[in-house]
């Protein structure tokens, strides 16, 4: 899905479409983990598609898609 090992909080706001303000918020509330390099943050590839798939509204792979199709 991504191509860079660490992402910069306003990549990360542009990708998922939300202010970077809120991107620093799940940072500073502990749900999204990040690096601090000097003043600003990095989030690992890897950190933010634990973080999407955490929040997701289903598992992947559900019986529901299953019984769906």
């Amino acid at each position: 899905m991504l191509s860079k090992p660490f992402m910069t909080t306003h990549e990360i706001a542009e990708l998922l479409k939300v202010k970077e303000a809120t991107v620093r918020s799940w940072i500073h509330h502990q749900e999204l983990r990040a690096v601090k390099l000097g003043r600003e943050f990095r989030v690992s590839v890897k950190d933010l598609e634990a973080f999407v798939e955490e929040h997701a509204t289903k598992p992947p792979n559900s019986s529901e898609d299953v019984e769906a199709g």
